[in-house]
């Protein structure tokens, strides 16, 4: 029986994908599987038995990767199961720049006790008036899940559409519409486009990728949204572009306690991902990655160890091995198996960064001796046996 201990609440249609053969503890200290959303894990005591954590979402910022890949503990997100929902809270919020639909209805709420306030409606509503999205220019930085969808949704809504993305995907560029322009230059998007809509990690090269340096390429009243990380944008810069007119709205899904605050800003609380469907759609596809990993020993979607599928095992048994990526470890891993008298009937090794992922099937179920020595291979940090 494995033990599953969710650090946050999780969908039931996700914790439903489970078998019989996974039970929840409430003891993080017991747990082989650890589900989570928000929950802060950095300060956290990671427990021996833990094999997996699953994050019902894209962000991993609150888990500790390395210290989980220390420990062999396989750390999976689940890319694209809520960028429906983040599309279309980016589409709301260009639609709210673009018109001043917010002003509006603060408008109507402080005057709501007037009694003629429709008579005033339209003495008013002129101050609230904006522009159209129809034949506009939009550069999409990022192409992954997310930003194709929004890419080819504007461009569906008649939009002129640029997208700018070094390291596109093949699937993502299978599914991008012809009719947005692939620009290599990501100049070309500041000098060209009315909105500019950020969709890329968080890592050194995108920290505050959209400062002064950036927005001062831009055309005047560029309306720029952020439904990717905060941090992507250098506030200090922001405000002062706001303050100067250089940038028209500027939409975040993630206030601070400067952006908040600042004029121009159409702050929403963290709301890209926060539907009933991609809460479901998250649960659903971290639980089937969990059993997948569990059962079959195979990876998919990990942000810590390499992607690495042999299906279900037709052997006789099966071991999964986490590892350092270093010289040699592959052959002193088969050599325990010759010294066992063990028979390699398949096996593979896939490696992503310091850390290395192998599986080897063999014509014996491992025993504990076994596995005992393949643990002692230096630079070995996990062995388990699937079959």
């Amino acid at each position: 029986m494995y033990k599953v201990k969710c650090l946050n609440p999780i969908a039931k249609v996700g914790m439903d994908v489970f078998s019989d053969a996974y039970e929840k503890t409430e003891e993080f200290a017991e747990a082989e599987v650890a589900m989570v959303r928000s929950a802060a894990m950095h300060d956290m005591d990671l427990p021996e038995s833990l094999l997996t954590v699953a994050r019902a979402g894209a962000g991993v910022n609150n888990i500790p990767l390395d210290k989980c890949a220390e420990k062999g503990i396989v750390v999976f997100n689940t890319p694209g199961a809520n960028a429906n929902g983040v599309k279309e809270a980016v589409l709301a919020g260009m639609f709210l720049a673009a018109r001043d639909i917010v002003g509006g209805i603060n408008w109507v709420q402080s005057e709501k006790t007037e009694p003629a306030i429709d008579k005033l409606v339209e003495k008013k509503k002129s101050q609230f008036a904006g522009t159209e999205i129809k034949g506009k220019k939009l550069g999409v930085i990022g192409l992954g899940a997310i930003g194709v969808r929004v890419a080819n949704a504007c461009n569906r809504l008649g939009m002129e559409v640029y997208g700018y993305d070094p390291f596109i995907s093949v699937d993502a560029a299978w599914s991008l519409s012809r009719d947005v322009k692939h620009i290599n230059n990501l100049d070309d998007i500041y000098a060209n486009c009315d909105f500019i809509s950020v969709h890329v990690p968080l890592m050194d090269d995108t920290r505050k990728m959209i400062n002064e340096e950036a927005i001062a390429k831009m055309k005047d009243g560029v309306i720029i949204l952020n439904f990717a990380r905060d941090l992507l944008v250098d506030d200090d810069a922001m405000e002062k572009a706001l303050a100067d007119g250089k940038v028209r709205r500027y939409v975040t899904d993630f206030p601070n306690a400067k952006t908040a605050q600042m004029a121009g800003v159409i702050a929403i609380p963290h709301l890209g991902a926060s539907t009933e469907e991609s809460e479901d759609n998250c649960a659903v596809m971290a639980a089937k990655q969990v059993r997948d990993y569990v059962e079959n020993g195979n990876i998919k979607n990990s942000v810590n160890y390499p992607a690495c599928d042999m299906g279900v095992c037709k052997a006789a048994g099966r071991v999964a091995i986490c590892h350092r990526n270093i010289p040699k470890i592959l052959s002193k891993l088969t050599n325990v198996c010759a010294e066992e008298g063990l028979n390699i009937e398949d096996m593979t090794n896939k490696s992503k960064g310091a850390w290395a992922y192998t599986m080897i099937d063999m014509n014996v179920s491992a025993s504990d001796e076994v596995l005992n020595a393949l643990k002692a291979v230096d630079g070995v940090v996990k062995v388990r046996k699937i079959k």
